[in-house]
């Protein structure tokens, strides 16, 4: 069993509870307009891992996890190759380090199902909440991502709900009504994240001789942020 690895970050404290071992896979099935990792689309220039090399690295940090940190495999899309996840999430259950997947919920199947057996904590990335800006922005359907939610609740896996705020977009009162509602619809939710959009990515772009589509697209004021955040 082989993994296809874009980066790790060894103590990351972004990627969930605590402090995580991060594993940034290679590969992805959307192309979202906001991207920030556009040089983990394809699977060239990967490092490859075994199941064992990664437990290997990961105890090395374990000391530092406390009672909440552990590994958080992110993208990428992680659910692409969720049979290696499933491997190294089995290998974590067995020695009790948690897990944690950093998701766009945009896949769902038996392979995926199997994976989120031995999922602790996901963070769902709910980028918009209508499916024309789905379709539009994202290039799959918004619904594909609701259905990847239910199934989290159906197995009651704790779940934190991230939304990039992006002004012109989703900055909007009724945007996070809506996103209100999911939560409420969806008792394994337990934590709703706005996120400023940014473009520091800008650079790996022109990096990769590619255009950055929301390069025109202002940045979020902390005024905006607050005035959403305080309506969840």
């Amino acid at each position: 069993m082989i993994g296809y690895i874009h980066q790790i970050q060894s103590l990351g404290t972004v990627d969930g509870p605590g402090v995580r071992f991060t594993v940034f896979l290679k590969g992805c099935n959307l192309k979202c307009k906001c991207c920030h990792n556009p040089d983990t689309w394809e699977l060239s220039g990967a490092t490859e891992y075994t199941p064992e090399q990664i437990i290997e690295k990961l105890t090395n940090y374990r000391e530092y996890f406390g009672d909440e940190g552990g590994i958080t495999f992110s993208g990428g899309e992680p659910l692409l190759q969720s049979d290696f996840v499933y491997e190294v999430f089995q290998l974590c259950k067995e020695i009790g380090i948690n897990t944690c997947l950093d998701t766009s919920g945009s896949v769902i199947n038996d392979s995926v199902k199997k994976l989120l057996s031995v999922t602790d904590r996901v963070l769902l990335d709910i980028k918009y909440t209508s499916d024309s800006l789905y379709l539009d922005n994202v290039g799959c359907s918004m619904y594909s991502v609701l259905d990847f939610l239910k199934e989290l609740q159906k197995n009651n896996i704790p779940t934190t709900l991230r939304q990039v705020i992006i002004p012109t977009l989703n900055d909007t009162k009724e945007n996070i009504l809506k996103l209100k509602k999911i939560k409420e619809n969806h008792p394994c939710v337990d934590t709703v994240e706005l996120l400023p959009f940014r473009k520091i990515c800008q650079v790996k772009y022109d990096k990769m001789g590619i255009s950055f589509p929301f390069s025109d697209i202002p940045e979020p004021d902390q005024k905006t942020m607050d005035f959403l955040s305080e309506l969840l």
